[in-house]
């Protein structure tokens, strides 16, 4: 087991250095001069070309490229992600003054994917070719075409303006969680339906299940004490894919309800065309992901030997 951990994360820091190319080059390639970014944050109303160059020097930007980048990477390896164009704060700072909202989002939706996506799927394969099945299979159809926008606008409307018994926007509870997790969770809660529905058909048709419905095991014991553990395995490393997404890919989710999380942070950063913060944004969101990927892999390499075996007996 540990060699296959050694392996997994040494194949983690290539994924790692292209990531913070990619952050780097961000913002190199975007439209707009940082010195004059920085110069009009100042409040220099008027930018002649000698403070503008005295600018470009002081930030370092007359440098190669090259040398820019390992600047950049020794400031980032410090835990300096450099400040913002917009009020000067650390974007590191901002960013985990705001990731527990983000967290709190992600960790909320996730619990509703983990039950509900997989009581589904198990659901569904129990009542295979019967009409609950058919009823979960159009209802995981819908939910995968509902986009997440309009979702959240019924949700409001239905929820807080008609009925009024859960908040709209803002922190607060465990309420003020619930329509967001459910708008960021309904697309993934019918993927993990689906994909835990033909993970068990699978499981059904080996030959320890035959054998097991042989030798009169209830189908209830055939469904959870046989089928599940070995049906949950494909699952697992979809799990970790939709909570990388979920930190990542929570911009709308967190627009439309008002949470002070990191898609609010780097969507005011894009309306500003404040490039630290992007850059930020994208370093930080694409080494959290690598790393929920790489936890994902070794879980699975827990539960599945064929995993860290590589498929030999």
């Amino acid at each position: 087991m540990f060699p296959y951990i050694i392996r997994r994360c040494l194949s983690v820091i290539p994924v790692l250095i292209g990531i913070s190319l990619l952050a780097f080059a961000l913002g190199l390639l975007t439209p707009g001069d940082p010195a004059d970014m920085a110069l009009s944050r100042d409040g220099v109303s008027f930018v002649t070309p000698e403070l503008l160059e005295k600018k470009r020097e002081e930030l370092g930007l007359n440098d190669p490229a090259p040398v820019q980048y390992l600047r950049w990477a020794k400031n980032v390896l410090t835990g300096d992600l450099g400040r913002s164009y917009s009020d000067n704060t650390q974007v590191s700072g901002q960013l985990m003054r705001r990731l527990p909202v983000t967290l709190s989002l992600a960790f909320s939706a996730m619990g509703l994917v983990v039950v509900f996506g997989i009581l589904m799927g198990v659901a569904s394969a129990a009542f295979v070719n019967r009409i609950p099945d058919q009823i979960l299979r159009l209802l995981t159809n819908f939910m995968m075409a509902l986009p997440s926008f309009w979702l959240a606008i019924v949700l409001i409307i239905m929820f807080g303006e008609k009925m009024k018994l859960l908040p709209t926007n803002g922190l607060g509870g465990v309420k003020h969680m619930i329509l967001p997790a459910v708008t960021l969770a309904c697309a993934n809660i019918a993927m993990t339906g689906r994909l835990m529905h033909s993970s068990m058909l699978e499981e059904f048709g080996k030959q320890y299940m035959l054998a097991a419905e042989a030798k009169g095991i209830s189908r209830l014991c055939l469904l959870f004490c046989h089928g599940f553990p070995n049906g949950i395995l494909p699952v697992i490393p979809l799990f970790g894919n939709f909570m990388g997404g979920m930190l990542g890919g929570s911009v709308i989710v967190e627009s439309m309800f008002a949470l002070p999380g990191l898609g609010t942070y780097v969507l005011e950063a894009i309306h500003a065309r404040d490039y630290p913060v992007i850059q930020g944004y994208v370093l930080f969101t694409g080494v959290t992901y690598t790393l929920i990927s790489l936890g994902t892999d070794v879980i699975c390499a827990l539960a599945n030997p064929k995993i860290r075996l590589g498929g030999k007996k």
